[in-house]
């Protein structure tokens, strides 16, 4: 039998972790967390919640000690983000620390890691992923973005599109084709690109609600230098896959769907049912809320063993995809109960009461919109999850990747 009782070890750090967030978190912190609707918080509060982070020693908790990391247990792992949950501290953006830092971790020279690590951590380096393309998504392999030997640098021309936060980054990690092979998977190279080197131009992509998160980047005859490749010339389809089990499965959905529902719990409590005074006591809500609280436990249990195996030093592997499944589908679904919970009081599309993670190119009073916050914000995340089963390669694509490693199909 398994006791997945906390340890009075794991207790001490659990009320260390509350007392920090009591007396780090400011009022705007916590408003830009609360007010999120989607992964990314919104900039300013996201790095000076960093600082905080970094002054504390906590910004990258699961990088190797000797990088900064902290030396916890996959309890303590989770036991940290499960309060940053309750707290209602918002995450770090995920380009840097979270994504790109454990490639260079896993595949980048020492001198490399010299450099870059420690300005991803104070937020010096603040970074965007040069993955997609107009015509490679999902397909990544399919990318055309070239990068043209010339001495010690590379000529680099093509385009990047969706790329979240483009307009704030310094600094990229870009996939670039340096030779045509016999597999597209051939030929590609993982390499980092500051972004003020002439011929890099941004352009937004603006939403349907006004927000500006993504872009598209034109690069035109852009020179890299051929020390920021990292791992070998051609392979780096070998570092963007480890990178990708970083993205799809390197944090806990869990910790912040287990709010999200206390907050829909409470919100049912002040809205009418069908059938009962308030919805809370509809017997048909009463069931699907149970039924998403006990997919959530699950996939806190999958969750838990998964952070083990990254707090020992490996990375997620197939539970990657497992978890990107899971967890996307399941916030679905609790965007789904949200809009349920919200009824009436969620028809009206309302984006001034969330803080989305960039800036909204039309003017709007933030204090004014029609019924509980809750509610205001359930349509804005029920839209906004819509993406998460395609963005890091889309739902379809992780079943066809568990079908071929895990089935042998």
């Amino acid at each position: 039998m398994m006791d997945i009782a906390w340890s009075e070890k794991d207790k001490a750090f659990q009320q260390e972790v509350r007392q920090f967030f009591a007396e780090a978190l400011t009022d705007d912190i916590r408003r830009a967390a609360k007010g999120m609707t989607s992964v990314y918080a919104d900039h300013e509060a996201s790095m000076h919640w960093q600082e905080k982070l970094v002054a504390k020693g906590w910004a990258a908790p699961h990088w190797p000690v000797e990088y900064g990391g902290c030396d916890w247990s996959i309890a303590q792992h989770y036991i940290f983000a499960r309060e940053r949950a309750i707290a209602g501290a918002p995450p770090l953006s995920p380009m840097g620390i979270q994504m790109c830092a454990p490639a260079i971790i896993a595949f980048g020279s020492e001198e490399q890691k010299n450099f870059f690590l420690p300005r991803m951590l104070s937020g010096e380096h603040f970074w965007c992923q040069g993955y997609s393309e107009p015509g490679a998504g999902s397909d990544l392999a399919s990318l055309k973005m070239s990068a043209v030997s010339d001495g010690d640098h590379y000529i680099c021309n093509g385009s990047k599109i969706w790329t979240t936060h483009a307009d704030e980054a310094n600094w990229c990690f870009c996939l670039v084709r340096t030779a045509k092979e016999d597999r597209p998977q051939k030929g590609i190279t993982f390499l980092l690109i500051d972004m003020s080197t002439p011929g890099i131009v941004v352009k937004p992509i603006v939403s349907l609600t006004g927000e500006h998160i993504q872009n598209q980047i034109f690069f035109d005859d852009v020179r890299v230098p051929k020390a920021n490749v990292i791992g070998e010339e051609g392979k780096g389809w070998t570092v963007a896959k480890y990178l990708l089990e970083f993205e799809r499965g390197g944090a806990a959905y869990a910790p912040l769907m287990h709010e999200r529902l206390n907050d829909i719990r409470e919100l049912a409590k002040t809205i009418p049912g069908d059938n009962s005074p308030r919805l809370i006591e509809d017997p048909i809500f009463a069931a699907k809320l149970a039924s998403v609280e006990i997919e959530t436990a699950t996939l806190e249990m999958y969750e838990r063993q998964a952070m083990s195996a990254i707090s020992a030093g490996g990375s997620p592997g197939m539970s990657a995809s497992v978890m990107k499944i899971l967890g996307t589908e399941l916030q679905q679904h609790v965007t789904e109960l949200a809009i349920d919970a919200a009824a009436y009081a969620g028809l009206p599309f309302q984006p001034q009461a969330g803080a989305p993670g960039g800036k909204v190119l039309y003017p709007y009073n933030p204090d004014e919109f029609v019924g509980p916050t809750e509610a205001a914000l359930a349509p804005l995340r029920y839209f906004n999850e819509r993406a998460g089963s395609i963005y890091a390669g889309s739902n379809e694509i992780q079943r066809n990747i568990l079908a071929k490693a895990a089935l042998g199909l």
